[in-house]
């Protein structure tokens, strides 16, 4: 049964608060989420002192650490970060894609490069894994629903591959395409959104070094249910702006429309950067619940704003972020 009365000073969501307007009413994952979130928070090492708890035995990835870009919070346990997911593709419940993402084939797989570059392409995974050199990173990732990870991810700054198909005067926007396939993705048979999911940025946003081109976590390859084979991991932006399963990443000049704001535009905006100070309609952004960390009964932390991530900072100056949600 729901738990209606809100004792003092624990801060409880309702079940509507977590979900999208369109599937709340259809899901079955509330009591599922109250448990995951009751779970005793351990003293995680970091993935190099503790890898066999963090591991889960894909196919390994070797990548140097960037001690540049190291979240000191302490990580999520691999089995929470790999559990607890949005992935609509493969269903609307948090469990849905552990459950159902073994669906999908990462290999063959092409990413194609387009638009208003001068130098389009079209790349197979092994050949754009090679375009830099592969980085671990610790980010931490702020869901919209008020939930947030640490985890260790693989991969190279955006900018690297953009600098090489040099884009032309006109690109002022990066849209990321993501893979739409019954077969594959039994999710997309259900019309929540308007598939293929797409996301984007605007191009100051993509050279970011933050911005990262993604791979791996935790010393492996990504789990299909975490975006396989390749994503891209925006950590001072909600997750729903890191596309998963990327098969385009096209140059444009306007703002591309993305799924999210198709969806609802009043509640999900194009820049969705993390912003304690601006709700989203149906809950509050001022605090959130790290999985596996923070009880579901233990008062929730601060969100931070950008995340933590102020070095982005620049890029918005002068910009009514209210507006700009």
């Amino acid at each position: 049964m729901l738990i209606k009365r809100q004792a003092e000073g624990i801060d409880l969501p309702q079940g509507s608060e977590i979900t999208p307007r369109a599937v709340f009413e259809s899901r079955r994952s509330f009591i599922r989420q109250m448990a995951l979130g009751s779970i005793a928070s351990g003293a995680l090492l970091p993935f190099s002192q503790n890898a066999q708890a963090q591991e889960g035995g894909g196919q390994k990835l070797a990548a140097r650490p960037n001690t540049a870009f190291v979240a000191m919070d302490k990580q999520t346990a691999y089995k929470d970060a790999t559990s607890y997911n949005n992935f609509y593709e493969f269903g609307t419940d948090k469990a849905d894609p552990a459950k159902h993402a073994g669906t999908l084939k990462t290999r063959p797989w092409t990413v194609a490069i387009e638009g208003e570059v001068k130098k389009p392409m079209t790349l197979d995974l092994d050949s754009l894994m090679k375009m830099a050199p592969l980085e671990e990173r610790i980010y931490r990732l702020r869901c919209v629903e008020g939930w947030s990870m640490v985890i260790p991810w693989i991969g190279f700054s955006l900018s690297e591959l953009i600098k090489k198909v040099e884009p032309t005067g006109n690109a002022k926007y990066v849209e990321f395409i993501t893979l739409n396939d019954k077969k594959q993705m039994p999710g997309v048979y259900e019309p929540i959104l308007n598939w293929p999911y797409t996301e984007g940025l605007r191009m100051d946003e993509a050279m970011h070094p933050l911005a990262l081109l993604t791979f791996g976590m935790y010393g492996e390859v990504l789990p299909n249910q975490n975006g396989a084979p390749v994503r891209i991991v925006l950590p001072w932006k909600y997750g729903f702006k890191s596309a998963k399963s990327l098969v385009k990443i096209r140059f444009v000049k306007e703002q591309p429309k993305t799924a999210w704001s198709l969806y609802a535009p009043q509640e999900y905006g194009f820049y969705s950067n993390v912003n304690p100070a601006v709700d989203h309609p149906r809950w509050s952004q001022a605090s959130e619940r790290r999985i596996g960390e923070d009880g579901f009964f233990n008062r929730k932390r601060k969100t931070l704003m950008y995340n933590g991530y102020t070095e982005v900072a620049p890029l918005y100056a002068g910009m009514d972020l209210k507006k700009f949600f």
